[in-house]
C-alpha cells in the first residue's frame, strides 16, 4: 500500500503555548479540541504535527522527538529564524523554547541538522535527506574541530549541554601552535552559545569577544564567515 502518513503525537503543558509558537514558525492550526482531551493539530506544507496536553507537565522533563527529514535543512532554519525576529525581536537561543544552528552531526553520518525545542521541550530534530544530494565529507580534520564535533554531539543531539562545554573547555585551556584560528573561532562561538543556552550571559558575551579578537587572513575569515553570522545572532539575543 502506498500514501500512508505518520503525524506524531507529542506531549505539552498548554497547547494555547503550542498554537502560539508554531504560529511564529509558519504553522497554520488544522485542529484544535478542549474537551474531553486538550489537543491541537499544527501544519507547515508536509510537516503536520499533533499535541495533548498534560496538567502540570513539565517541558523540562519531556522525551517527547521527532524527526524532519528535508532537502534543504537551511531554507527551513532561515524560515523559522525570520518567524522568531519578527514575533520576538531576536532568534531564541536559550531557555525553552529554542533553535539550534544547522550543523553536521557526526553521529548521523554526517548529515546537517538543526533541533528546534518547543514548548512542550519537545526535540523537533531536522536533517537533511541524504537522497537530495550526496553527503559532503564532514570528518574533522583538526584538533579544536574534532572537540566541535563531540560537543556538538552531546549538546545539539543529546542535550547533555554540560558535558559540552567540558568538552569545549578542556580544548581550549590547551591551546597548541599548529591550532587552525577559523576553528578556534567556531569552538568559541558555540561555546558562547552554549553559554547562553546556560543562562550564562556574562561568559557568552567575554567568548564572542575573544572570538573577535582572534587574527586570520582574508581567506580565513571567509571561511569562519558563518560562525561570525552566528555571532551576531548570539550578540543580538544578548540584548
Amino acid at each position: 500500500m502506498t500514501n500512508e502518513r505518520t503525524v506524531p503525537l507529542l506531549p505539552c503543558a498548554s497547547i494555547d503555548d503550542i498554537e502560539t509558537f508554531y504560529g511564529v514558525l509558519g504553522f497554520h492550526t488544522t485542529y484544535k479540541q478542549r474537551k474531553p482531551n486538550p489537543c491541537v493539530g499544527v501544519q507547515r506544507e508536509d510537516i503536520d504535527l499533533q499535541f495533548f496536553e498534560i496538567a502540570g507537565f513539565d517541558p523540562e522533563q519531556s522525551y517527547g522527538s521527532c524527526l524532519v527529514i528535508t532537502p534543504d535543512i537551511e531554507g527551513l532554519h532561515r524560515a523559522f529564524a525570520a518567524g522568531m525576529r519578527a514575533a520576538y525581536g531576536k532568534v531564541l537561543v536559550s531557555g525553552t523554547p529554542r533553535m539550534t544552528r544547522p550543523r553536521a552531526r557526526k553521529n548521523a553520518d554526517g548529515l546537517g541538522g538543526f533541533s528546534v525545542i518547543d514548548p512542550g521541550g519537545n526535540w523537533i530534530r531536522v536533517f537533511r535527506d541524504p537522497t537530495a544530494a550526496p553527503v559532503p565529507d564532514a570528518t574533522p580534520a583538526g584538533r579544536l574541530a574534532k572537540a566541535l564535533a563531540n560537543a556538538v554531539v552531546q549538546a545539539d543531539s543529546r542535550g547533555s549541554v554540560s558535558q559540552a562545554v567540558r568538552i569545549l573547555d578542556s580544548a581550549l585551556a590547551r591551546p597548541q601552535a599548529d591550532d587552525d584560528p577559523v576553528e578556534q573561532v567556531e569552538v568559541l562561538v558555540y561555546r558562547a552559545e552554549l553559554a547562553m543556552v546556560l543562562h550564562d550571559p556574562k561568559t557568552a558575551a567575554e567568548l564572542l569577544a575573544r572570538a573577535q579578537s582572534v587574527t586570520l587572513t582574508d581567506d580565513q575569515s571567509e571561511r569562519a564567515a558563518p560562525a561570525f553570522d552566528n555571532a551576531v545572532e548570539l550578540a543580538t539575543a544578548l540584548r
